[in-house]
């Protein structure tokens, strides 16, 4: 049996982690906080409250940047690029001794208007951040580019950052199928 955990803010906590645990199918258990993971920070943080669940974990699959990039004062990101790249190296180097593997997904695009969140940050956070974890050996769940596909199928139009049923069953897939590349040689 191999012991999954799941990590991060409602991109998985209303989203694909409500489906990957009924995905994954027989020889996978399953752990996620019910708490929204948020910020890389708060997430970071996390780890040491969640040592108890992450013990003996296989596989690790972790998002963050939501909330990283939202800019609600107009000033900038409320995570700086050097910062949130800066403690995602944190989040990895803990989830990698804790962990036979980890995955990273990476942050997914939001509906052209949204007012605090925007596309081209994603993408630049996203770019910043994927060739340090790959340099690292951590492994890449390009969620991103799932949802690009058809942003306005897979993003709600109420709060154009969360993703519609569409989405989430995308996200879930694409995530079973990291985590099972990441386990056939476990």
């Amino acid at each position: 049996m191999k012991k999954v955990v799941l990590l991060g803010d409602s991109i998985r906590q209303i989203g694909y982690g409500t489906k990957v645990p009924s995905l994954l199918g027989p020889g996978y258990t399953v752990w996620q906080p019910e708490d929204n993971c948020r910020f890389v920070s708060y997430l970071l943080r996390g780890i040491f409250d969640w040592s108890g669940e992450l013990e003996g974990a296989d596989i690790i699959h972790w998002n963050s940047g939501e909330w990283d990039i939202c800019n609600l004062f107009g000033d900038g990101p409320f995570t700086a690029e050097n910062e949130y790249v800066s403690q995602c190296l944190r989040v990895a180097n803990l989830l990698l001794a804790r962990a036979k593997k980890v995955i990273f997904a990476t942050t997914t695009p939001v509906r052209q208007g949204h007012p605090h969140n925007d596309n081209r940050l994603i993408e630049r956070y996203n770019a910043l951040i994927v060739p340090q974890l790959v340099s690292k050996g951590v492994l890449i769940n390009d969620l991103f580019a799932v949802v690009k596909e058809d942003i306005d199928g897979n993003i709600r139009a109420d709060d154009q950052i969360h993703l519609t049923e569409k989405g989430i069953v995308l996200c879930a897939e694409a995530t079973v199928r990291a985590i099972h590349r990441a386990g056939q040689d476990l």
